[in-house]
């Protein structure tokens, strides 16, 4: 089997996937109910490589999406894409997924992408094409009001964040009701009110860094969702920001009592795993470890929070002027944190990465789905018929009564390795070869 062919996943009922992508973000966020976010994006041609060790990110997606019957029943629905901010590694491959058959139903940019096209600043071209649609979106939505209607999924877009020359732009025509700014919520997600079970709040960007670096423009938000009996999995995004403006958001929320904002199970670690989140220049122009940001972020971590570098695998070691990911930046994550950094690059091994999966389970929280359940799951739920695009609880392996045929009242479900061996064994017997081939491309 090639090494493409294991860059694979099922998509959990609620929960969220971190796609092996190299030095750079594409993060899929399960809300259920057929309402799937994805946060940036990072599609390679490498992708297509005999021996690529990075996702396809648009096809896995395309596989897994649901096809809601509202939209024919064929189409693979993403309900929102998020950009955080224009570098090419958060939106490579955006052109190719316009192309695609994936509906997305509404986008969320930041107005810095006005600014830096006003300037005529370099974009690169997937940053251009979004650009592009998020300008006929803003035409396509101001046109369904002036006839009195809503925008309709796939027309709807959200302005999120401030800038001084607001007034400059396209953007400034739509009402109040598409814009938000940080110290907000989102609580919608393409027209449709998740308020018991989603909420994204907006921590940047500031309206101060409007004219900054693009980097420190980036989108910020922390995700909580629910389950159905009130479980809460918290998810902080922080794009590609430093320090300072990291350490705004930390300070911001204690002055105004909004701590439970910053409040994490699981953490992106920004900019990739760089070091910058926890060193900068001090009074002699020297960087320093600024222990102050680290101490916030372990005060508000879980028991058992989880910190993910995008990335590629660590050096050995590194050297001054090496990008991220940095080891003196793992280094200090694992100290806030009682559980070691999971790398995308690394994981379970460098040869043969896998998605990092988190499944929110009922009582538990964010679990983290082993690899071998993961097969097994999508093995058990072939052989019950379930169809190419499964959309199922993946973090317990507990699965449903009606995928076997049983004569007595069901044991309770066991967990981890042991259920896995378990539904494989009443799926397609101990010994008996794979019902389906895993995987993608030649095998």
């Amino acid at each position: 089997m090639k090494r493409q062919d294991m860059v694979e996943t099922e998509l959990p009922e609620q929960g969220v996937v971190f796609w092996p992508v190299g030095t750079g973000d594409s993060t899929t966020i399960v809300l259920g109910g057929e309402l799937v976010l994805q946060v940036d994006l990072r599609d390679m041609k490498a992708a297509d490589e005999k021996n690529a060790v990075v996702a396809a990110v648009i096809d896995r997606l395309a596989e897994t999406l649901p096809c809601p019957d509202r939209f024919g029943g064929e189409t693979p629905y993403l309900a929102v894409f998020a950009l955080t901010h224009a570098d090419s590694d958060h939106c490579c491959g955006f052109g190719d997924l316009l192309d695609s058959d994936i509906l997305i139903g509404e986008i969320w940019a930041t107005p810095r992408l006005w600014r830096e096209i006003s300037e005529d600043q370099t974009m690169c071209e997937d940053a251009r094409l979004f650009q592009d649609e998020v300008e006929r979106r803003v035409a396509a939505t101001l046109e369904a009001l002036e006839n009195g209607k809503e925008p309709d999924s796939g027309d709807r877009v959200r302005i999120i964040g401030y800038d001084d020359d607001r007034d400059q732009h396209s953007y400034s025509e739509l009402p109040d009701e598409y814009f938000t700014f940080p110290g907000q919520t989102i609580t919608s997600i393409d027209g449709t009110d998740l308020s018991e079970t989603f909420e994204a709040f907006v921590h940047a960007p500031f309206k101060g860094d409007c004219a900054g670096e693009r980097n420190e423009t980036s989108l910020a938000l922390q995700i909580r969702m629910h389950t159905g009996d009130g479980t809460m999995g918290r998810l902080l995004l922080l794009g590609d920001l430093a320090y300072p403006t990291i350490k705004k958001i930390f300070d911001n929320s204690e002055y105004y009592g909004n701590t439970d904002r910053v409040e994490w199970d699981v953490l992106l670690s920004p900019h990739h795993c760089s070091k910058k989140v926890m060193y900068a220049k001090g009074d002699d122009g020297e960087e320093e470890l600024k222990q102050d940001i680290l101490d916030q972020l372990e005060t508000y971590a879980s028991a058992d929070a989880r910190v993910i570098a995008s990335s590629r695998p660590f050096r050995d070691q590194d050297e001054k002027g090496h990008n991220p990911p940095h080891l003196l930046a793992r280094d200090a994550y694992e100290k806030v944190t009682a559980l070691p950094m999971l790398c995308t690059g690394e994981y379970p091994t460098s040869d043969e990465p896998q998605p990092v999966v988190f499944a929110l389970e009922p009582f538990l929280g964010f679990e983290l789905v082993d690899v071998a359940e993961l097969e097994c799951k999508s093995l058990v739920m072939h052989a019950a018929g379930g169809g190419r695009r499964i959309l199922a609880g993946l973090g317990t392996a507990r699965f449903p009564a009606a995928s076997f045929t049983a004569t007595t009242a069901p044991l309770p479900s066991p967990r981890g390795a042991e259920a896995a061996r378990s539904a494989v064994e009443q799926a397609r017997g101990d010994k008996a070869a794979p019902a389906t081939s895993l995987g993608f491309g030649d095998a």
